[in-house]
């Protein structure tokens, strides 16, 4: 009894058991089979539904959008420049001698003809002054014929003939100053027009240089203007001009001078327009549109919401080309208009991309859709073509079946 109680318990084990390895073999398995399946991707990639494979490729489905034949026509280039009217002469009116006037002959708004007396200033003073110098001129004569007849008997010298004769010379000298003095004592129109100021009255003294008025010639006008430097070389002398004045009078007129020195603050050349004005009806010193046509240049007429922005940010519009690929045209703007612009760098025949050029790009293909054809001009305030017509806008289904699908094409 006392061996069994001091002996040592057993320890229990199970490999040796059967069946006790399998779950090692089974753990095994597993983790070769998960392993296996995840790298399976990499040899064998799964087939993709053809569905989706179409979905992939979204760049070879075509976006509709509308478009308008366009055909290009030949634009006058215009200059336009604002200018003011400027009268062919405008002067001061002088007194030409002193004196206290004694008559106004005419008053201020009058229209005068070259030579017209304005005024007079009082000639008593001047009348004496002629009758004076006139008696002055008879002594000097007498004294002159006498020492002549002396010198012939040999009783006077030749001295005294010398000096009678340059007294005479200052007599004649003295009449003609007074009756030039007499003469000055009219104030004449220097030539025709309309007298803008007078500042005379009568009684009032005047000195000699003072301004008494202002005679001002609006027929032809002068309108002048100012040319920017890149502009100068289409502006010539002799070339037709069409010239709107601020009062709604139109009239057309020649360019007469450009200037060859330009401003040195602003780097323009000064221009002159002279337009006919017979009866005077334009006022000076208005202000004037002129119009100075330049060439033409091959244009097409679009609207500007067409217009389109290049990758590097020029100005251009879409086209659609030969199997209805999209093009882009880079654009110069010839002349704007309220109801559109003139453009020139497109071809001379042009598919215009009026509706959706935001959704495709160059060279990708477009299902192109033709615009309705124009529609005759109303009155009803649209916008007006170069032909007189208007264009209408497009219809909704048009619009639905654009955003249709430039929706797919961004999925």
């Amino acid at each position: 009894m006392a061996d069994d109680s001091s002996a040592k318990p057993k320890t229990l084990a199970f490999d040796n058991d059967a069946g006790s390895s399998r779950s090692k073999w089974v753990a095994s398995a597993l983790v070769i089979g998960i392993v296996g399946w995840m790298g399976s991707g990499f040899f064998l990639p799964a087939e993709q539904p053809a569905e989706q494979a179409a979905d992939e490729t979204p760049a070879q489905r075509a976006v509709a959008v509308a478009v308008r034949r366009s055909v290009a026509e030949d634009v006058a280039q215009v200059f336009v420049a604002e200018g003011q009217a400027k009268p062919d002469r405008d002067t001061m009116i002088r007194a030409e001698t002193s004196g206290q006037i004694g008559e106004v002959l005419v008053s201020k708004g009058a229209d005068v003809t070259q030579g017209q007396i304005i005024a007079r200033i009082d000639v008593a003073s001047r009348a004496a002054d002629l009758a004076r110098a006139e008696e002055e001129l008879a002594r000097a004569q007498r004294d002159y014929d006498n020492a002549q007849a002396l010198l012939e008997r040999g009783v006077a010298t030749a001295d005294r003939v010398a000096q009678s004769r340059a007294t005479l010379a200052a007599a004649q000298a003295s009449v003609a100053e007074a009756k030039e003095a007499t003469d000055n004592t009219e104030l004449r129109a220097p030539f025709a027009g309309r007298l803008e100021a007078l500042n005379l009255a009568e009684g009032e003294f005047v000195a000699t240089g003072t301004e008494i008025g202002r005679v001002v010639d609006n027929t032809p006008l002068t309108i002048t203007i100012q040319i920017p430097q890149q502009s100068l070389s289409d502006i010539k002398v002799g070339q037709s001009a069409e010239v709107n004045f601020i009062t709604g009078a139109e009239t057309k007129g020649e360019v007469t001078f450009v200037g060859s020195s330009a401003d040195p603050q602003t780097r323009t050349f000064t221009a002159e327009i002279r337009v006919p004005n017979a009866d005077g009806a334009v006022p000076a010193g208005i202000s004037a549109k002129v119009r100075i046509p330049t060439g033409s240049v091959t244009a097409h007429f679009v609207s500007p919401a067409i217009l389109s922005l290049g990758t590097d940010g020029t100005l251009g519009v879409k086209t659609v080309e030969d199997d209805n690929i999209v093009a882009f045209h880079e654009i110069s703007i010839v002349r704007a208009q309220t109801d559109g612009i003139w453009v020139s760098g497109l071809p001379e025949e042009a598919q215009i991309v009026t509706i959706g050029q935001g959704f495709v790009n160059a060279g990708e293909k477009a299902a192109p859709q033709e615009e309705p054809e124009a529609a005759p001009k109303t009155d009803t305030g649209a916008n007006e073509t170069a032909d007189g017509v208007t264009v209408p806008e497009p219809e909704k289904e048009t619009d639905a079946t654009i955003i249709e699908a430039a929706r797919e094409k961004t999925q």
